[in-house]
């Protein structure tokens, strides 16, 4: 094989170990707490492309340490579990060294591109790296992995308006709540794939404790908590009726991906993957149209 072969191999493997086309999560968060924080402090919806890019920069590198350190620690519980034993980081395709490296290197590349951006950015990207790595352990000891995630991506709008303002608005941690519950909502639906798993291994998650139907009530109450935060959020940042529109069809989006579970678990690939990746497309949308036309 030769070394472009093996060099797109490796590629292809961390990409998949990372699930790097979920970034789409993440992404549209802090690209509407750029926007938001663009127009407050310039008047315009653009930031530049040097804020842009390392705000960019800083969100793949920030995501890559968190899912590689994920997987790196529950190595051992993704070789037992048959829905994730096919992981890069289980079957042998990645390496430990070279996941171990793969962490390191983004880590301090987080930590480089945050000092570009600006001191109070640099100042806080170790404890968001603790943060982050905090998660993989919790499942281990603790349900309140699921609102654990939920900070670790709500952390998100919060670096995008570091960026942009240097400081933290009142309006930034309300949109970061709403985010906070948004993915609590859908991850304690995800985790229902692994409710016979976590009781058989000991692990804590919602599912195993208190098993579907609660699980299911808990979700929507999270979900909901998420409409009201981002209501706030609009209401906060003086945003106009486009932002509101927004959060209406946030609520509908969030109500069929409760839908789709109720109907049958099976339903679970479809709600996560697609109808979040739309919500957040969707709300990004809703947010920089209001922006030009408000």
């Amino acid at each position: 094989m030769s070394v472009l072969q093996n060099l797109s191999k490796q590629i292809k493997n961390f990409s998949e170990l990372v699930a790097f086309e979920h970034t789409i999560f993440s992404s549209s968060f802090i690209l509407i707490a750029m926007v938001v924080a663009s127009m407050q402090q310039y008047g315009v919806a653009w930031c530049g492309w040097e804020t842009f890019l390392l705000c960019v920069l800083a969100l793949i590198t920030a995501r890559n340490f968190a899912m590689g350190f994920n997987r790196f620690k529950d190595r051992d519980i993704d070789a037992q579990n048959l829905r994730t034993s096919s992981r890069p980081s289980v079957d042998g395709r990645i390496k430990l060294s070279a996941l171990i490296a793969f962490n390191i290197i983004n880590a301090l590349l987080f930590m480089a591109v945050s000092y570009l951006i600006n001191a109070l950015a640099f100042y806080l990207s170790v404890p968001f790296l603790v943060i982050l790595a905090f998660y993989s352990y919790t499942k281990r000891f603790s349900a309140v992995a699921h609102w654990v995630l939920g900070v670790c991506l709500g952390l998100a709008p919060i670096a995008g308006v570091i960026a942009v303002m240097g400081e933290v608005p009142l309006w930034s941690v309300l949109l970061s709540l709403g985010v906070l519950f948004w993915v609590a909502g859908f991850d304690l639906l995800y985790s229902i794939q692994d409710m016979d798993f976590d009781k058989a291994k000991n692990l804590h998650s919602i599912p195993a404790y208190f098993g579907l139907r609660a699980t299911l009530w808990i979700s929507r109450l999270c979900h909901i908590l998420a409409v009201l935060f981002w209501g706030c959020f609009v209401y906060e940042a003086h945003l106009g009726a486009v932002a509101w529109i927004g959060v209406g069809l946030g609520a509908l989006m969030l109500s069929y991906e409760q839908y789709l579970v109720s109907v049958h678990i099976n339903n679970i690939p479809k709600a996560f993957f697609v109808t979040n990746g739309y919500l957040g497309i969707m709300f990004f949308v809703c947010i920089l149209l209001d922006s030009v036309v408000g």
